[in-house]
């Protein structure tokens, strides 16, 4: 259980109140003070809380801190944000914000060794190095892969329920981008073990481990397989989503493991899943669920009860005798139009064709008679609008001198 979750149980304090305490040093477990808030402790251990103790340095910073002792320094990376600096000498990398988090808690020379990298659009758990010593330590574990690394993807398609991929990679495959080595072509060996953690509507939620450390490992193998990591910019070109658009590569460290450089202890992290994985997570969710069946308009015929008759003779039905001069159903017709008639071709009631040699009118049923124009009244002239011709003419009278 996290430190800052059994404070808040034994003393009854909201979860931020409880992690202001620990990092204050107002907390001591088993008579020793402890601030990181994201530290495991037993059910069993012996927590106190002080709250007139004062209170340590307060520490502001944009890092989100998973683990923190004299050796190793574990962070949380945020998705679009550099490990290291490129090229062009970024300022604000994940880097940088280590250093600035170690200057303002220990108050001396920062140190930040950096023993492995996430790309840039991956979240997860990241591990710095206190010291050479650990960082020697740190990398001689990562190149011999003695270490657990777990990531949460979200891939396209519907890839097996669990395998192992096993290919080769090179560094250019084309187009500044890496790819899968072809037959007789060197490459670095990569495998990468997979299996499915849920279905859903044209993609599946992976859990994935490393047995290698290459990179982009994870986004070529899958590619390679047909089943491309969703929003990935660089490898998924061309190719719809199958569901709500992702505002990156869904790729996430969530499990960071290894031996502690010094004390030989396990270390185990668990990074939380950040909230734009979530929201892709439930709308693909959303987008799965099933739909009611639609209710068709034509509801099946309901049977009449039969009479002591029985069933009616198979066979077609006999056609009603119409009589053709005093046809008492026939709909009413307008002026004009011509009479209903039973056709003896078809047998249905409709009018009958115009044939050659009939000078019948033809009369449209759509045709009104129209209107009579407006008798004028007797006695009253039509007036008559004068004209105008050439220039405007003055109509008045002229006015004569005094």
């Amino acid at each position: 259980m996290r430190l800052d979750l059994a404070v808040a149980r034994a003393f009854s304090l909201s979860r931020r109140a409880a992690r202001d305490a620990v990092r204050g040093g107002r907390v001591d477990r088993d008579g020793v003070t402890v601030d990181e808030p994201g530290l495991d402790v037993l059910e069993e251990a012996r927590l106190t809380w002080d709250p007139n103790r004062p209170a340590r340095h307060n520490i502001r910073t944009r890092l989100s801190v998973l683990y923190d002792d004299d050796d190793v320094l574990i962070v949380d990376k945020p998705a679009g944000l550099l490990t290291v600096p490129t090229a062009e000498r970024e300022r604000d990398t994940l880097h940088a914000r280590a250093l600035d988090y170690l200057q303002h808690r220990y108050h001396r020379r920062p140190y930040a060794g950096i023993v492995h990298r996430l790309d840039k659009d991956t979240s997860g758990a990241l591990v710095f190095a206190r010291h050479r010593e650990a960082l020697h330590a740190l990398q001689a574990l990562f190149r011999v892969h003695d270490i657990e690394r777990e990531y949460l993807a979200l891939v396209a398609g519907e890839p097996p329920d669990s395998g192992i991929l096993d290919a080769d990679l090179v560094r250019d495959a084309g187009l500044g981008r890496r790819g899968v080595a072809r037959k007789g072509e060197p490459g670095r060996r990569a495998v990468t073990r997979y299996r499915v953690v849920e279905r859903l509507r044209g993609a599946a939620l992976v859990s994935v481990h490393l047995e290698t450390g290459r990179t982009h490992q994870i986004r070529v193998h899958f590619l390679s397989t047909g089943h491309p990591v969703l929003g990935d910019r660089v490898y998924r070109t061309g190719q719809a989503a199958p569901g709500p658009e992702a505002p990156r590569q869904m790729l996430h460290a969530r499990r960071l493991g290894f031996r502690h450089p010094t004390s030989g202890a396990a270390v185990v992290v668990d990074a939380p899943v950040p909230e734009d994985f979530e929201r892709v997570l439930s709308a693909l969710r959303e987008r799965g669920k099933l739909r009611p069946k639609a209710q068709t308009r034509h509801q099946p015929a309901q049977t009449a009860p039969r009479g002591p008759a029985g069933p009616p003779p198979p066979g077609p039905r006999p056609r009603p005798a119409v009589d053709r001069a005093t046809f008492d159903g026939a709909p009413a017709r307008r002026p004009g139009s011509r009479p209903w008639e039973l056709s003896t071709e078809t047998g249905r009631l409709g009018r009958p064709l115009v044939r050659e040699g009939q000078n019948l009118p033809r009369v449209r049923d759509n045709e009104r008679p129209k209107k009579e124009s407006r008798p004028e009244k007797e006695g009253r002239p039509k007036k008559e609008k004068p004209r105008r011709s050439g220039a405007f003419r003055e109509t008045r009278k002229p006015t004569r001198g005094r």
